[in-house]
């Protein structure tokens, strides 16, 4: 769930954004002797979609079918409307300046639609090293101009949601407003954001704080301007609009108007007090500004509130809350107003988080209400909606709730709420997890069901932890801040589900057996269960393991060569060993708790462990360590090795800080000594792939700095020489988590980000990788043998108005394995499969056939194998009655 995000993300940054990266660049270090190569790399999304809070979505006034949407960690997007997706914008921040993928705040220019505004920045402590800025676009976020701010901003900081706190003047463009955070006030720009300088008429920066008595100083800053508003009847063109409202985090004093252009300021009299303004939104057709009111700034918490109308031109208060004050137990926070028909407004209730969040819409101007749902006898509940996920199937989280909840959940953390000012039927909604949207809204005002579905591709929001790829099975498989991890099967697709069994808030560590990748086991966080889990099917399905005792959060894992045994360093615990898959932990010796730990990738019995500088070898399984002798490692802890598949005791480690050391070391004999590289200067990630053509020892890639430039880098020479991959288009901000190659496509890299998912590029270097989006054919594996009885379990897990999930096991009931299996049955109603995992499927009409993958065809006598898939039904969905494995029929169980 989302409320974790500030957990998971700050302690990432404690741990390794700020312990090693992105560090400030080495002081007086020597020019390195390095030409550096470039290569032309294809970069795209790893298909998640979504995966994190998004906290604005901004349309333009004047021109129909341009929104934005920003993000608190993974930058801002453009809306395109031919392809029904979201371009991001951002990708172009660089390592040094990671913070500004933090979007406190977006603005289009309704004047001049080609111009757009983001005031950037992630935290106000210093947990990010850098000021804030505003960035400017005149070709709507193609290209950027940055103007440095002298304070910080907090597009991850609690408030988040609130806004929005920059506003261009309709009347005259050049003018813009920022509301500042920290003390810092109300800042105008008077040459479309080129400068900025402080209001210093505006009385009153703030003084909420979500928790003032916070030493980190991230919960107890002052929350400062929320949002900035302007009355577009007032003024004229060319002459800056007279009348602007400002909210201020300020329970007392939290709405300012001006009347004369920024001028002076003054209270609203007669404000309600308690609250916070989370949003400000006018009509200035009837006169009215609406305020969503909460008790916290959000926006994970929010116990009470109200919504509010003033009449612009009586000073009129009225309180249109749809619900007394009593019955409230969250906030109000997302609110809109349908600019075709002004007296349609609508807000949600954002930190309601069970059973669901609620979306209120009145036609009447807050005078009555209708809600998206309702108890009918609790707990049951009606809903005025239909959501199909099945583009995002994983947004159910594998949930069987209880009434009242229901799966999958209507949002968590709605704070960003917009109807189209061109559509009265098109609104969009961000949430915890995804955006959602409807483009049938009226419906709800005639009492007919509208239909909910992610309006989300495009934007890839995952903070990524750890990646690998296997070189059998699944090639990508992740560990995710959040949403715990994915197994990709079709990069281009986005995965039915996250893991789950256990469902980690995140998943901090994983690993393979290199020589069984059906082996593999993950480590993670968790409220309350296990902190390790384990699959013997390449990642498709898990199973618990039993922790040893003290363990509070995930660490990282290593599996031996051969799966026969794991080696795990917990959070909470100190290191440990296990043979088989976990049900009985013993504390290794000779590795201090807290170390990072991998295994070689040949002897099943070698371990590695890393801490505070030393390196740490065991050659029993990982009962035993040894402190190595070599010398120079880093000191501190933010460092990343690897061992190489194929080579015994062959290593990679790459970390350190820029006041110590800090680059790319090599080792040959399992770590009793290390060679640093002399031409890289700094390096924070390690990972290996397909040889080169005509090369024999495999690709080396690594997010470093070298030859002076900062980048994503290959070797295709045991780093002799170096390729920057990405330019200056694709830098992602910090990429300082994970790097993988492909094992099966040379060329091919995995790179991790901190709030742009998983992006992997291909190659246009001779023998590099195919096109992801066409994929070589597979061959088609063996028939199985007619004389293999089986038996079918075929069970609908998730049905919605046109379309459902459903999964398939499949058992060998007699004497002798298959060697690769086909199985075949027809559908009664024009059920069509859209997407399936975990095999090869075919359809024509009626008739399906799903075949093995390369690695789960073989099937031992008495062994299952399972698959599942998404399919589009009509009204009625018969399951299949009749399922044949090549010409044997199958009971069905």
């Amino acid at each position: 769930m989302r409320r974790t995000r500030i957990l998971t993300t700050v302690l990432a940054l404690a741990a390794g954004l700020l312990a090693g990266g992105p560090p400030a660049l080495a002081a007086g270090a020597p020019e390195p002797a390095t030409t550096l190569a470039a290569d032309t790399y294809t970069w795209k999304n790893a298909r998640i979609d979504g995966g994190g809070f998004v906290p604005g979505i901004v349309f333009n006034r004047s021109e129909k079918d341009l929104a934005y949407a920003r993000t608190d960690i993974g930058g801002a997007y453009r809306w395109q409307e031919s392809t029904k997706t979201w371009t991001p914008l951002l990708d172009s921040v660089g390592w040094d300046d990671w913070g500004h993928t933090g979007v406190v705040s977006l603005a289009s220019d309704s004047a001049d639609p080609d111009r757009v505004y983001a005031a950037v920045g992630t935290y106000t402590n210093d947990w990010d090293p850098t000021n804030g800025a505003v960035l400017r676009s005149t070709d709507r976020g193609a290209s950027w101009q940055k103007a440095e701010l002298p304070f910080k901003l907090g597009g991850n900081m609690p408030g988040r949601g609130m806004g929005e706190r920059l506003a261009v003047d309709p009347h005259d463009n050049d003018v813009l407003y920022l509301g500042a955070p920290s003390g810092h006030g109300l800042w105008r720009s008077t040459d479309a954001g080129a400068t900025w300088s402080e209001v210093t008429a505006f009385p009153n920066p703030g003084n909420y704080a979500q928790d003032p008595s916070d030493t980190s100083g991230y919960a107890s800053d002052n929350q400062g301007i929320t949002w900035v508003t302007f009355d577009e009847s007032t003024g004229g063109a060319g002459a800056a609009t007279e009348t602007i409202y400002v909210g201020v985090a300020d329970k007392e004093n939290a709405v300012y108007r001006s009347t004369d252009a920024g001028a002076t300021w003054q209270r609203i009299a007669g404000q309600p007090t308690g609250y916070l303004a989370h949003k400000g939104v006018l009509d200035a057709e009837n006169g009215y500004l609406y305020l969503a009111y909460s008790d916290t700034g959000g926006p994970y918490d929010g116990g009470k509130g109200r919504l509010y109308r003033y009449a612009t031109a009586t000073g009129t208060w009225t309180d249109i809350s749809p619900v007394a004050e009593a019955d409230t137990y969250y906030g109000f926070s997302g609110l809109t107003v349908d600019r075709q028909n002004p007296g349609t407004v609508m807000a949600t209730a954002y930190s309601s988080w069970w059973p669901d969040t609620q979306i209120f819409r009145s036609t009447d101007s807050g005078g009555t209400w209708t809600q998206a749902w309702s108890y009918t006898s609790y707990p049951d509940r009606e809903n005025r909606y239909t959501m199909d996920v099945s583009s995002s199937p994983w947004l159910t989280w594998g949930a069987n709730p209880s009434p009242p909840e229901q799966t999958p959940k209507l949002g968590w953390m709605t704070e960003a709420l917009e109807i189209d000012p061109f559509d009265s039927d098109r609104m969009m909604y961000g949430t915890g997890a995804t955006i959602y949207g409807t483009e049938n809204l009226t419906n709800w005002d005639d009492d007919t069901s509208f239909t909910i579905t992610p309006m989300v591709r495009g934007l890839e929001e995952t903070a990524v932890n750890d990646l690998v790829s296997p070189p059998s099975g699944a090639p990508l498989i992740s560990a995710l801040g959040d949403i715990g991890g994915f197994r990709h099967t079709d990069l281009t697709e986005v995965p039915s589900m996250m893991f789950t069994q256990p469902n980690f808030t995140s998943t901090t560590s994983l690993d393979f057996a290199e020589s069984d990748p059906n082996t593999v086991v993950r480590a993670g966080n968790l409220d309350s269960g296990p902190h390790i889990a384990f699959s013997t099917d390449n990642g498709a399905n898990w199973f618990a393991g039993t922790d040893p005792s003290g363990v509070s959060g995930g660490g990282t894992v290593a599996a031996a060569a051969d799966g026969s045994r794991f080696v795990w360093s917990p959070q909470g615990a100190g290191v440990h060993h296990t043979t088989g898959f976990g049900t009985s932990w013993s504390a290794s010796s000779g590795i201090p708790a807290g170390a990072i730990v991998e295994s070689d990738r040949v002897d099943p019995k070698t371990f590695y462990g890393f801490k505070s500088g030393k390196f740490y070898v065991s050659t029993d399984g990982g009962a035993t360590f040894t402190a190595s002798a070599a010398t120079g490692l880093p000191a501190g802890d933010s460092v990343r090795f690897k061992a190489l598949p194929g080579t015994k005791g062959d290593v990679w480690l790459a970390g350190g800080s820029s006041d110590g050391a800090y680059g790319l070391w090599h080792s040959t004999d399992s770590g009793a000594t290390f060679t640093k590289l002399s031409n890289v200067d700094e390096a924070d990630t390690v990972g290996f792939g397909k040889a080169a053509p005509g090369a024999s020892y495999q690709t080396l890639f690594t997010s470093a700095e070298i030859g002076g430039v900062r980048g994503i880098f290959r070797s295709t020479d045991q780093g002799a020489t170096w390729t920057r991959v990405n330019d200056d288009a694709h830098q992602w901000g910090w990429t300082g988590a994970a790097i993988t190659g492909d094992p099966r496509v040379y060329g091919r890299v995995y790179v991790a980000t901190n709030g742009r998912g998983v992006v992997y590029g291909d190659t246009s270097d001779t023998g590099g990788g195919t096109d992801p989006e066409e994929p070589e054919e597979p061959e088609e594996p063996e028939e199985p043998g007619p004389s293999g009885a089986c038996a079918v379990t075929y069970k609908v897990t998730n049905q919605w108005t046109d379309g459902f999930q459903a999964d398939v096991q499949l058992t060998n009931t007699g004497s002798a394995t298959w060697n690769g299996w086909s199985l075949s049955w027809s559908f009664a109603d024009g059920q069509k499969i859209s997407q399936l995992w975990n095999g090869s499927p075919t359809q024509s009409g009626p008739a399906v056939t799903v075949r093995n993958t390369d690695w789960n065809g073989t099937v031992a006598a008495g062994s299952s194998v399972a698959f599942g898939f998404t399919a589009t039904r009509s009204a009625t969905n018969t399951a299949p009655a009749v399922f044949e494995l090549g010409e044997q029929t199958c009971a069905v169980r």
